[in-house]
Protein backbone atom coordinates (compact mmCIF):
# COMPACT_ATOMS: atom_id res chain seq x y z
CA UNK A 1 0.00 0.00 0.00
CA UNK A 2 1.40 3.41 -1.01
CA UNK A 3 1.78 5.98 1.77
CA UNK A 4 1.28 9.40 0.26
CA UNK A 5 2.83 12.59 1.59
CA UNK A 6 0.92 15.47 3.11
CA UNK A 7 0.27 17.47 -0.05
CA UNK A 8 -1.18 14.48 -1.88
CA UNK A 9 -3.25 13.42 1.13
CA UNK A 10 -4.78 16.91 1.45
CA UNK A 11 -5.71 17.12 -2.23
CA UNK A 12 -7.27 13.63 -2.28
CA UNK A 13 -8.80 13.37 1.21
CA UNK A 14 -12.45 12.37 1.28
CA UNK A 15 -13.04 12.49 -2.47
CA UNK A 16 -15.43 9.92 -3.97
CA UNK A 17 -14.25 7.39 -6.51
CA UNK A 18 -13.74 8.97 -9.96
CA UNK A 19 -16.83 8.73 -12.14
CA UNK A 20 -16.83 9.88 -15.79
CA UNK A 21 -18.78 13.12 -16.07
CA UNK A 22 -18.78 13.81 -12.33
CA UNK A 23 -16.82 16.60 -10.59
CA UNK A 24 -13.81 15.86 -8.40
CA UNK A 25 -15.65 17.23 -5.35
CA UNK A 26 -19.46 17.09 -5.68
CA UNK A 27 -21.28 20.33 -4.99
CA UNK A 28 -23.12 20.90 -1.72
CA UNK A 29 -26.39 19.06 -1.16
CA UNK A 30 -29.01 21.39 0.34
CA UNK A 31 -31.81 19.40 1.89
CA UNK A 32 -33.86 19.15 5.04
CA UNK A 33 -36.12 16.20 4.07
CA UNK A 34 -35.20 13.51 1.56
CA UNK A 35 -37.46 11.11 -0.31
CA UNK A 36 -38.12 8.04 1.86
CA UNK A 37 -38.91 4.52 0.78
CA UNK A 38 -42.69 4.13 1.35
CA UNK A 39 -42.25 0.83 3.15
CA UNK A 40 -38.77 0.77 4.69
CA UNK A 41 -38.55 4.45 5.53
CA UNK A 42 -35.08 5.76 6.49
CA UNK A 43 -33.63 2.24 6.69
CA UNK A 44 -33.54 2.01 2.90
CA UNK A 45 -31.07 4.84 2.22
CA UNK A 46 -28.30 6.77 4.03
CA UNK A 47 -30.28 10.03 3.98
CA UNK A 48 -33.51 10.47 5.89
CA UNK A 49 -33.44 13.95 7.40
CA UNK A 50 -30.97 16.82 7.11
CA UNK A 51 -29.95 17.16 10.77
CA UNK A 52 -28.33 13.72 11.14
CA UNK A 53 -27.82 13.04 7.41
CA UNK A 54 -26.01 14.99 4.71
CA UNK A 55 -23.72 13.58 1.99
CA UNK A 56 -21.64 16.78 1.76
CA UNK A 57 -20.96 16.64 5.48
CA UNK A 58 -20.05 12.96 5.30
CA UNK A 59 -17.43 13.61 2.61
CA UNK A 60 -15.84 16.30 4.80
CA UNK A 61 -15.85 13.93 7.77
CA UNK A 62 -14.15 11.27 5.66
CA UNK A 63 -11.49 13.81 4.62
CA UNK A 64 -10.72 15.06 8.15
CA UNK A 65 -10.86 11.50 9.45
CA UNK A 66 -8.18 10.48 6.93
CA UNK A 67 -5.93 13.32 8.07
CA UNK A 68 -6.50 12.68 11.80
CA UNK A 69 -6.32 8.87 11.41
CA UNK A 70 -9.68 8.30 13.07
CA UNK A 71 -13.43 8.61 12.59
CA UNK A 72 -14.68 12.19 12.50
CA UNK A 73 -17.84 14.13 13.28
CA UNK A 74 -18.03 17.80 12.32
CA UNK A 75 -19.86 20.47 14.32
CA UNK A 76 -21.11 23.98 13.70
CA UNK A 77 -18.05 25.54 15.40
CA UNK A 78 -15.02 24.60 17.45
CA UNK A 79 -16.84 25.68 20.60
CA UNK A 80 -19.80 23.46 19.67
CA UNK A 81 -17.42 20.52 19.27
CA UNK A 82 -15.58 21.02 22.55
CA UNK A 83 -18.68 21.74 24.64
CA UNK A 84 -20.37 18.77 22.98
CA UNK A 85 -17.43 16.59 24.01
CA UNK A 86 -17.58 17.79 27.61
CA UNK A 87 -21.34 17.42 27.96
CA UNK A 88 -21.53 14.09 26.15
CA UNK A 89 -18.75 12.44 28.17
CA UNK A 90 -19.08 13.95 31.64
CA UNK A 91 -21.78 13.22 34.22
CA UNK A 92 -22.54 14.70 37.66
CA UNK A 93 -19.84 13.55 40.07
CA UNK A 94 -17.17 13.20 37.36
CA UNK A 95 -13.89 15.12 37.45
CA UNK A 96 -12.40 16.84 34.43
CA UNK A 97 -8.92 18.34 34.10
CA UNK A 98 -8.69 21.35 31.77
CA UNK A 99 -5.77 23.49 30.60
CA UNK A 100 -5.25 26.58 32.76
CA UNK A 101 -3.56 28.36 29.84
CA UNK A 102 -5.71 27.21 26.92
CA UNK A 103 -8.68 28.73 25.15
CA UNK A 104 -10.42 30.98 27.68
CA UNK A 105 -14.08 30.27 26.67
CA UNK A 106 -13.58 26.60 27.59
CA UNK A 107 -12.67 27.52 31.16
CA UNK A 108 -15.59 29.96 31.27
CA UNK A 109 -17.95 27.22 30.07
CA UNK A 110 -16.60 24.85 32.72
CA UNK A 111 -17.14 27.40 35.49
CA UNK A 112 -20.58 28.46 34.28
CA UNK A 113 -22.05 25.13 33.13
CA UNK A 114 -20.01 22.05 34.10
CA UNK A 115 -19.58 23.04 37.73
CA UNK A 116 -23.30 23.83 37.91
CA UNK A 117 -24.02 20.33 36.59
CA UNK A 118 -22.06 18.76 39.44
CA UNK A 119 -18.81 18.17 37.52
CA UNK A 120 -15.61 18.82 39.47
CA UNK A 121 -13.27 21.01 37.42
CA UNK A 122 -9.49 20.97 37.87
CA UNK A 123 -7.01 23.18 36.04
CA UNK A 124 -3.36 22.57 35.18
CA UNK A 125 -0.90 24.44 32.94
CA UNK A 126 -0.01 22.77 29.65
CA UNK A 127 3.65 22.42 30.62
CA UNK A 128 2.69 21.03 34.04
CA UNK A 129 2.91 20.14 36.80
CA UNK A 130 -0.17 17.92 36.61
CA UNK A 131 -2.07 16.58 39.62
CA UNK A 132 -2.83 12.91 40.16
CA UNK A 133 -5.26 11.54 37.59
CA UNK A 134 -6.86 9.12 40.02
CA UNK A 135 -10.62 9.57 39.89
CA UNK A 136 -10.43 11.83 36.82
CA UNK A 137 -12.85 10.95 34.03
CA UNK A 138 -11.43 13.20 31.28
CA UNK A 139 -8.14 15.04 30.74
CA UNK A 140 -8.29 17.76 28.07
CA UNK A 141 -5.08 19.39 26.83
CA UNK A 142 -4.43 21.94 24.13
CA UNK A 143 -1.00 21.55 22.56
CA UNK A 144 0.52 23.81 21.40
CA UNK A 145 -1.51 25.86 23.84
CA UNK A 146 -3.45 28.90 22.69
CA UNK A 147 -2.24 31.56 23.18
CA UNK A 148 1.01 30.82 25.07
CA UNK A 149 2.25 27.97 22.80
CA UNK A 150 3.48 25.59 25.48
CA UNK A 151 3.65 21.93 24.41
CA UNK A 152 2.95 18.75 26.38
CA UNK A 153 4.54 15.33 25.78
CA UNK A 154 1.47 13.45 24.53
CA UNK A 155 2.78 9.85 24.63
CA UNK A 156 3.90 10.33 28.23
CA UNK A 157 0.61 11.97 29.17
CA UNK A 158 -1.38 9.23 27.42
CA UNK A 159 0.48 6.60 29.43
CA UNK A 160 -0.47 8.35 32.68
CA UNK A 161 -4.13 8.77 31.75
CA UNK A 162 -4.46 5.14 30.67
CA UNK A 163 -2.92 3.96 33.92
CA UNK A 164 -5.49 6.02 35.85
CA UNK A 165 -8.43 4.91 33.72
CA UNK A 166 -9.04 8.42 32.38
CA UNK A 167 -9.80 9.51 28.84
CA UNK A 168 -7.36 11.85 27.08
CA UNK A 169 -8.70 14.45 24.65
CA UNK A 170 -6.35 16.71 22.71
CA UNK A 171 -7.28 20.05 21.19
CA UNK A 172 -5.38 19.96 17.90
CA UNK A 173 -6.47 23.36 16.60
CA UNK A 174 -3.08 25.06 16.62
CA UNK A 175 -1.07 22.14 15.23
CA UNK A 176 -3.64 20.81 12.70
CA UNK A 177 -3.54 17.12 11.70
CA UNK A 178 -0.56 17.83 9.45
CA UNK A 179 1.44 19.06 12.41
CA UNK A 180 0.38 16.41 14.90
CA UNK A 181 -1.84 13.33 14.98
CA UNK A 182 -2.81 12.86 18.63
CA UNK A 183 -4.68 9.58 18.09
CA UNK A 184 -1.40 8.01 16.92
CA UNK A 185 0.30 9.43 20.03
CA UNK A 186 -2.12 7.74 22.43
CA UNK A 187 -5.06 10.14 22.76
CA UNK A 188 -8.61 8.81 22.90
CA UNK A 189 -10.16 11.87 21.27
CA UNK A 190 -9.18 14.83 19.13
CA UNK A 191 -11.15 18.05 19.17
CA UNK A 192 -10.41 21.11 17.05
CA UNK A 193 -11.72 24.30 15.56
CA UNK A 194 -11.72 23.97 11.79
CA UNK A 195 -12.36 27.71 11.63
CA UNK A 196 -8.63 28.29 12.01
CA UNK A 197 -5.77 26.91 9.91
CA UNK A 198 -7.55 23.73 8.84
CA UNK A 199 -9.83 25.62 6.45
CA UNK A 200 -7.74 28.79 6.56
CA UNK A 201 -9.74 31.28 4.49
CA UNK A 202 -11.47 33.18 7.31
CA UNK A 203 -14.88 32.56 5.76
CA UNK A 204 -16.57 29.88 7.87
CA UNK A 205 -17.06 28.44 11.36
CA UNK A 206 -16.45 24.73 11.90
CA UNK A 207 -15.45 22.26 14.59
CA UNK A 208 -14.81 18.56 14.72
CA UNK A 209 -14.17 15.58 16.96
CA UNK A 210 -12.24 12.46 15.95
CA UNK A 211 -11.73 9.13 17.69
CA UNK A 212 -10.92 5.47 17.06
CA UNK A 213 -13.43 4.32 19.68
CA UNK A 214 -16.73 3.09 18.26
CA UNK A 215 -18.41 3.65 21.63
CA UNK A 216 -17.24 7.25 21.90
CA UNK A 217 -18.12 7.94 18.27
CA UNK A 218 -21.65 6.65 18.81
CA UNK A 219 -22.07 8.79 21.91
CA UNK A 220 -20.78 11.94 20.23
CA UNK A 221 -22.92 11.33 17.14
CA UNK A 222 -26.03 10.89 19.29
CA UNK A 223 -25.22 14.11 21.15
CA UNK A 224 -24.82 16.06 17.91
CA UNK A 225 -28.06 14.67 16.50
CA UNK A 226 -29.98 15.51 19.66
CA UNK A 227 -28.61 19.05 19.97
CA UNK A 228 -28.53 19.86 16.26
CA UNK A 229 -25.01 21.33 16.39
CA UNK A 230 -24.30 20.61 12.72
CA UNK A 231 -22.65 22.81 10.08
CA UNK A 232 -24.59 23.73 6.97
CA UNK A 233 -23.94 21.98 3.68
CA UNK A 234 -22.27 25.00 2.06
CA UNK A 235 -19.88 25.48 4.99
CA UNK A 236 -19.02 21.77 4.85
CA UNK A 237 -18.34 22.05 1.11
CA UNK A 238 -16.21 25.19 1.56
CA UNK A 239 -14.22 23.45 4.28
CA UNK A 240 -13.56 20.38 2.11
CA UNK A 241 -12.52 22.55 -0.83
CA UNK A 242 -10.13 24.49 1.44
CA UNK A 243 -8.48 21.35 2.80
CA UNK A 244 -6.82 20.76 -0.56
CA UNK A 245 -4.40 23.66 0.01
CA UNK A 246 -3.67 22.97 3.69
CA UNK A 247 -0.15 21.66 3.08
CA UNK A 248 0.75 24.62 0.87
CA UNK A 249 -0.70 27.18 3.28
CA UNK A 250 0.99 25.71 6.34
CA UNK A 251 4.35 25.61 4.57
CA UNK A 252 4.32 29.36 3.91
CA UNK A 253 2.87 30.19 7.33
CA UNK A 254 5.61 28.23 9.10
CA UNK A 255 8.32 29.86 7.00
CA UNK A 256 6.90 33.28 7.83
CA UNK A 257 6.68 32.44 11.54
CA UNK A 258 10.31 31.34 11.60
CA UNK A 259 11.46 34.52 9.87
CA UNK A 260 9.45 36.74 12.21
CA UNK A 261 10.57 34.78 15.28
CA UNK A 262 14.21 35.36 14.38
CA UNK A 263 13.50 39.05 13.75
CA UNK A 264 11.69 39.48 17.07
CA UNK A 265 14.31 37.51 19.02
CA UNK A 266 16.95 40.03 17.93
CA UNK A 267 15.01 43.10 19.09
CA UNK A 268 15.51 44.55 22.56
CA UNK A 269 12.08 46.25 22.43
CA UNK A 270 10.20 42.90 22.21
CA UNK A 271 9.83 40.65 25.25
CA UNK A 272 8.44 37.19 26.00
CA UNK A 273 8.80 35.77 22.49
CA UNK A 274 7.42 32.24 22.11
CA UNK A 275 7.61 30.01 19.04
CA UNK A 276 8.20 26.27 19.56
CA UNK A 277 10.40 26.08 16.46
CA UNK A 278 13.19 28.13 18.03
CA UNK A 279 15.86 25.99 19.77
CA UNK A 280 15.89 28.44 22.67
CA UNK A 281 12.10 28.17 23.23
CA UNK A 282 11.13 26.26 26.40
CA UNK A 283 8.79 24.03 24.36
CA UNK A 284 11.41 23.13 21.74
CA UNK A 285 12.68 19.85 23.29
CA UNK A 286 9.20 18.29 23.18
CA UNK A 287 8.00 20.10 20.05
CA UNK A 288 11.03 19.05 18.01
CA UNK A 289 10.28 15.36 18.48
CA UNK A 290 6.47 15.49 18.59
CA UNK A 291 5.36 18.06 16.02
CA UNK A 292 5.62 17.11 12.37
CA UNK A 293 5.66 20.83 11.57
CA UNK A 294 5.56 23.94 13.75
CA UNK A 295 2.47 26.14 13.33
CA UNK A 296 2.59 29.66 11.95
CA UNK A 297 1.54 31.26 15.24
CA UNK A 298 3.86 33.07 17.63
CA UNK A 299 3.40 35.36 20.62
CA UNK A 300 5.32 38.20 22.23
CA UNK A 301 4.89 41.24 24.48
CA UNK A 302 5.16 44.86 23.33
CA UNK A 303 4.90 46.22 26.86
CA UNK A 304 1.55 48.00 26.75
CA UNK A 305 -1.85 48.02 25.07
CA UNK A 306 -1.05 51.45 23.64
CA UNK A 307 2.09 50.21 21.90
CA UNK A 308 0.19 47.26 20.44
CA UNK A 309 -2.37 49.69 19.01
CA UNK A 310 0.38 51.86 17.52
CA UNK A 311 2.12 48.81 16.04
CA UNK A 312 -1.08 47.66 14.35
CA UNK A 313 -1.82 51.13 13.06
CA UNK A 314 1.70 51.39 11.62
CA UNK A 315 1.62 48.01 9.89
CA UNK A 316 0.26 47.61 6.37
CA UNK A 317 0.25 43.79 6.32
CA UNK A 318 -0.74 42.83 9.89
CA UNK A 319 -4.47 43.16 10.47
CA UNK A 320 -6.03 43.55 13.90
CA UNK A 321 -8.32 40.54 14.17
CA UNK A 322 -9.02 37.59 16.41
CA UNK A 323 -8.80 33.94 15.30
CA UNK A 324 -5.69 32.58 13.57
CA UNK A 325 -4.46 30.36 10.76
CA UNK A 326 -5.84 32.38 7.87
CA UNK A 327 -4.31 33.60 4.62
CA UNK A 328 -3.78 37.08 6.02
CA UNK A 329 -1.34 37.87 8.82
CA UNK A 330 -3.25 39.01 11.91
CA UNK A 331 -2.41 40.07 15.44
CA UNK A 332 -4.63 39.87 18.49
CA UNK A 333 -4.11 41.49 21.90
CA UNK A 334 -5.48 38.61 23.95
CA UNK A 335 -6.17 40.51 27.18
CA UNK A 336 -9.09 42.25 25.49
CA UNK A 337 -10.87 38.89 25.21
CA UNK A 338 -10.43 37.84 28.83
CA UNK A 339 -7.22 35.80 28.61
CA UNK A 340 -4.98 36.04 31.66
CA UNK A 341 -2.19 37.77 29.75
CA UNK A 342 -0.25 41.01 30.09
CA UNK A 343 -1.79 44.13 28.48
CA UNK A 344 0.88 44.15 25.75
CA UNK A 345 0.75 40.42 24.97
CA UNK A 346 0.21 39.74 21.25
CA UNK A 347 -0.67 36.52 19.46
CA UNK A 348 0.43 36.90 15.86
CA UNK A 349 -0.81 34.52 13.17
CA UNK A 350 1.28 34.45 10.02
CA UNK A 351 -0.52 34.43 6.70
CA UNK A 352 0.83 33.47 3.30
CA UNK A 353 2.28 36.82 2.26
CA UNK A 354 5.79 36.84 0.80
CA UNK A 355 8.22 36.39 3.66
CA UNK A 356 10.45 39.32 2.72
CA UNK A 357 7.47 41.67 2.53
CA UNK A 358 6.14 40.55 5.89
CA UNK A 359 9.49 40.88 7.65
CA UNK A 360 10.01 44.35 6.17
CA UNK A 361 6.53 45.45 7.22
CA UNK A 362 6.82 44.19 10.81
CA UNK A 363 10.28 45.76 11.12
CA UNK A 364 8.97 49.13 9.93
CA UNK A 365 5.95 48.98 12.24
CA UNK A 366 8.05 48.10 15.28
CA UNK A 367 10.57 50.82 14.48
CA UNK A 368 7.74 53.34 14.25
CA UNK A 369 6.56 52.49 17.77
CA UNK A 370 9.91 52.02 19.53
Amino acid sequence: MTTHRDGTRCVRAGLPEPTPGAPFLPGPVFAAPYHLDPRQGPAAAPNGYGRPDNPTRRLLEAAIGELEAGDCRVFASGQAAITGLLLAVLRPGDTVLLPADGYFPVRAFAADTLAGNGVRVLLAPTAGPYPSFEGVRLVLVETPANPGLDVVDLPALAERTRAAGALLAVDNTTATPLGQRPLELGADLVVASGTKALTGHSDLLLGYLATRSAELLERLTAWRTATGAVPGAFDAWLAHRSLATLDLRLGRQTANAEALARLLAARADVAGLRWPGLPEDPAYPVASRQLRRVPGVLCFDLGSAERVARFLAASRLVAAATSFGGLHTTADRRAQWGDDTAPGFVRLSCGVEDTVDLVDDVTTALDATA
